[in-house]
């Protein structure tokens, strides 16, 4: 089978377009026929040896956790699903990934596709929208009434974030550029904020003080401090690259929330596409040889929205 490969930790050029074995699935494993992945921030830090220390991966490694796909065969012991089911998944990350024709992903870990979005889109969904989910409602608790501001609300993270929040009953504040602002109004922004000034001392932002901060900005440990004075007393800072203080006082509490599998969580969220209460948004599709160039774009910061990787395109 072709697939996307690295034999060390570099640079984008690492990424070789290559045959590859066709893996075998093994007890409690299902083999996928990769309708698509996408592309996720996380492929780049572990490609670049910088999550080494969090993720121990073997080379030749395939990147690529997002899956979505159709079951091929059926390792020992599965249950409950059946070659030909449409699914989608959140691959481990210190295991071989979805950029490939075939790919490898535990029963547990798999979750029906929805049927409302080609099967190939369906590849946005699990890494961004889990983390979204998670970061929300499992570790801050966001509730009805609450307000939340979403730093950093351009990428898909943000759109699902921005979403989920509204449907939570929250008001929701959103940091973008001006080109996302009226996107993100469509998804349950009710207001926009083009430009956080760190400089000030405090910080102002329109709409604080916020029961929940969600920080999708890679802050510097200044700039999270800064971000902490809008958060209510009692509120919750949530970061997805930067975790923030121990004790910030005034009983804030941070964390940073690193995304995990989960299939009930995932399938609730297709629940939601399939509803119309979700929307999974594309900002290219790509065909999976082209791999390297998304990963050499998002390196350069050119990268903006969710891209999805299709074989044999």
């Amino acid at each position: 089978m072709k697939a996307v490969r690295y034999h060390q930790y570099g640079d984008s050029d690492v990424l070789h377009y290559e045959e590859a074995p066709r893996p075998v699935p093994g007890a409690g494993q299902v083999l996928v026929k990769v309708a698509a992945t996408s592309f996720n921030p996380v492929d780049a830090g572990i490609r670049g040896g910088y999550l080494a220390e969090v993720y121990q991966i073997s080379f030749p490694h395939i990147p690529g956790v997002d899956l979505a796909g159709t079951i091929a065969e059926l390792g020992e012991g599965v249950q409950g699903w059946h070659v030909g089911d449409a699914v989608v998944a959140f691959l481990p990350l210190d295991a071989d990934g979805a950029a490939a024709e075939y790919a490898l992903a535990p029963a547990d870990s798999l979750a029906a596709a929805p049927t409302s979005v080609p099967l190939a889109d369906a590849a946005a969904l699990p890494e961004a929208a889990l983390t979204a989910w998670q970061s929300l409602s499992e570790i801050a608790g966001l509730t009805d009434g609450q307000t939340v501001l979403i730093n950093g609300a351009s990428g898909a993270v943000g759109g699902y974030a921005v979403q989920l929040a509204e449907q939570a009953g929250a008001i929701v504040t959103a940091t973008a550029t001006a080109r996302d602002a009226e996107r993100l109004r469509g998804l349950g922004a009710d207001r926009i904020v083009d430009y956080i000034d760190y400089t000030q001392s405090p910080i102002e932002v329109e709409g604080a003080p916020f029961d929940v901060v969600l920080n999708l900005v890679s802050t510097t440990d200044e700039q999270t401090e800064a971000l902490l004075g809008v958060v209510a007393d009692g509120g919750f800072h949530v970061g997805t690259m930067v975790s923030g203080p121990q004790t910030p006082g005034r009983q804030v509490r941070t964390q940073r929330v690193f995304v995990r599998s989960d299939a009930a969580q995932l399938a609730e969220l297709v629940s939601r596409v399939d509803d119309g209460g979700l929307r999974v948004e594309i900002a290219d599709r790509r065909p999976l040889d082209q791999a390297a160039a998304v990963h050499e774009a998002s390196d350069a910061g050119r990268l903006h929205g969710k891209t999805v990787l299709v074989p044999g395109q």
